[in-house]
């Protein structure tokens, strides 16, 4: 399982010969300027929810690649009568895609879309793919039901927002990494704008001492499990 981080909260999971776009938010994102949103690849796209930072160029590269998108039923709905194929989910609920099994799992946050129409509730993605397991927690606070995760899977790595403010902080997010019994944590939701900027070398230093690897991965870069 390769994963690359693309800027913000937007991932590209690659399970085989399948490849994942997770919340793409890219072609405005000054940071991620040198991603080509015309060129990634997608056979599936999973959205956490409908805030304009996670689906804004899930319209745009469905089209271009006809990938599928799962993700809440509501914001399913909204792709399928663009004309995009979609699989709907809801929380609790687990599906066997040919990459894996995906369960959509509970998020503390919002979601709605850029023209303020409702989003369906958010969310958070458990994927057990390739004799790997992760958590993409999407936009959260810290929550008690992270607790259930570990009692159904192991995970290998857990995908947390660490930016503060919006969502949960460094803080909350090494109690999280706690709660899904994962110590490699890998950070999204950051530095993307002012509000959730953070200093890296202090967030390390706070999972280190809590005998937890945080990885900050610069845009374009990837990680195997």
């Amino acid at each position: 399982m390769k994963i690359s981080f693309y800027g913000h909260a937007s991932l590209g999971i690659k399970v085989g010969d399948v490849n994942i776009l997770v919340d793409p938010f890219i072609s405005a994102n000054p940071k991620a300027s040198q991603i080509d949103i015309e060129t990634l690849k997608a056979d599936y796209i999973l959205l956490t929810h409908a805030h304009q930072d996670h689906i804004l160029d899930a319209e745009f590269i469905a089209k271009r690649t006809n990938a599928i998108i799962v993700s809440n039923f509501e914001i399913v709905s909204h792709y399928e009568k663009l004309g995009i194929e979609g699989h709907p989910m809801n929380h609790g609920g687990q599906w066997d895609f040919e990459f894996g099994n995906v369960k959509y799992v509970n998020a503390i946050h919002t979601s709605s879309f850029p023209d303020g129409s409702y989003g369906g509730q958010p969310g958070g993605f458990v994927i057990e793919g390739e004799h790997k397991n992760i958590y993409i927690a999407g936009d959260t606070a810290l929550t008690m039901d992270m607790k259930l995760i570990p009692m159904q899977t192991k995970l290998d790595l857990a995908i947390l927002p660490i930016g503060d403010n919006f969502t949960m902080g460094i803080d909350d997010a090494i109690i999280a990494s706690d709660f899904v019994k994962c110590d490699k944590v890998l950070g999204c939701h950051y530095d993307t704008f002012g509000y959730i900027e953070i200093d890296h070398e202090e967030a390390k230093r706070k999972f280190y001492e809590k005998d937890k690897d945080l990885m900050l991965l610069e845009i374009g870069e990837s990680i195997e499990l």
